[in-house]
């Protein structure tokens, strides 16, 4: 768009003309107000600093010139370099906050330089410029993060394909997983740990008037980045809203620390989707990847069976569960010493609080009854069975009973 093409006077003379003759010493002053103000900035090498953001900020200072020339909008070409430009930065880490602050920091060394030149008869061409300065940054901000924004999502997707050739690979346990991962440029660590994961549906995903996908999605979203920020390396996930199976990359075997930092990190990742997950953890060299991930999603399946509350487990937690949810004669058998207590969900539901609790007050705190309460039940359920809850051999056999019993109840379902 144009206007009135007379000059702009600042000091006695045009701008144009007095910015051009500076620009040299401006095109310093902005680069080192840059890196004075910007971190990410200064941490990039000299030669880039001298080269390529050099070039960038004069040839982004000569569009601007023109602009207070000719009152004349950038054209597409000049907005096309910086847009590779952003692109570049995008390659580079820098976040676009950052790359958009750098332009606004340049126009403040403009105006700064041109402000103490001013004459008060000047005044209405310095307001000239100030609308053209919003102007020129109406046009450049959107075509710098267009730029950005392009070039990140290349990125992305060219990262996600290459996770989800290496997780295919993985998942496949054949010989093709090192060759996955030199074609995708992904490093395989010495271990993975394989998550297989239950989760909840979040509040939203339920709420009238809330579209339920884009409310599984956000969900979803918040899972990953939660994940990310744990775990260094690429994590290679094939998650949906409900649930899926995540690798995380793991320097070696895990010990004790490595296992509660991990029941904490999908603590974390529960409270960031904001819902319950129920999760099952297997751990494998890449090799070994697809067997674990079996393994894990077979664990979480007892802990869902079984109704586990929502946590992290691993088969240690699931032993009797696990055996008592693969076929066996001894089933059914373990299953029918609680027959007695059929129908009667209070003395079963005792007998459950008891043997996790091992205590009379505990259980009845739990139950919110009289420990006295507890004692009759208790009584009750060994005079039916035979069986004594109390007693350490015949609590291990009721205990062996009532995972039986829960196994054969779901597996009538």
């Amino acid at each position: 768009m144009k206007n009135d093409k007379s000059s702009l006077i600042v000091g006695g003379g045009p701008l144009a003309e007095r910015l051009t003759a500076d620009l040299p010493a401006i095109t310093k002053l902005v680069l080192a107000e840059v890196t004075k103000r910007i971190p990410a900035y200064r941490v990039l090498p000299a030669e880039e600093l001298s080269g390529d953001i050099t070039t960038v900020i004069e040839q982004t200072l000569r569009s601007f010139i023109t602009v207070l020339r000719t009152r004349t909008l950038p054209t597409k070409e000049e907005l096309d370099f910086l847009r590779e430009s952003a692109a570049r930065r995008a390659e580079e880490g820098i976040p676009i906050d950052v790359v958009l602050t750098a332009y606004h920091i340049g126009i403040q060394v403009v105006w700064n330089s041109l402000t103490p030149h001013v004459r008060p008869e000047e005044v209405d061409g310095v307001m000239a410029v100030n609308a053209l300065v919003l102007r020129y940054l109406e046009l450049v901000t959107p075509a710098v993060c267009a730029g950005y924004l392009d070039e990140r999502q290349t990125m992305f997707d060219d990262e996600h394909s290459a996770r989800h050739t290496l997780l295919a690979a993985l998942l496949d346990g054949g010989t093709a997983v090192e060759a996955a991962a030199t074609r995708t440029g992904l490093r395989l660590p010495p271990y993975y740990v394989v998550l297989a994961l239950s989760v909840g549906v979040h509040p939203d995903e339920t709420s009238p008037g809330t579209d339920p996908v884009i409310a599984g999605r956000r969900k979803l979203r918040r899972l990953r980045a939660e994940l990310e920020r744990h775990v260094r390396g690429p994590v290679l996930s094939s998650l949906t809203p409900d649930g899926g199976l995540a690798l995380l990359p793991h320097s070696g075997e895990p010990n004790d620390h490595d296992w509660a930092r991990l029941n904490r990190i999908v603590a974390d990742v529960a409270r960031a989707a904001g819902t319950t997950i129920t999760a099952a953890a297997e751990v494998a060299v890449p090799a070994g990847v697809a067997a674990a991930a079996t393994s894990a999603q077979e664990v979480l399946e007892v802990a869902l069976r079984f109704g586990k509350p929502p946590k992290l487990y691993v088969l240690r937690d699931l032993l009797l569960e696990y055996q008592l949810s693969r076929p066996s004669n001894a089933l059914g058998h373990l299953a029918t010493l609680l027959d007695p207590l059929a129908g009667n969900e209070e003395l079963l539901e005792t007998l459950r609080v008891f043997l996790r609790h091992s205590g009379r007050r505990p259980t009845a705190g739990s139950l919110h009854v009289h420990p006295n309460t507890v004692d009759y039940r208790l009584r009750r359920i060994t005079d039916l069975t035979g069986l004594d809850p109390t007693r350490v051999g015949d609590a291990a056999l009721l205990g062996a009973a009532l995972a039986a019993h829960t196994a054969s109840a779901v597996n009538r379902r």
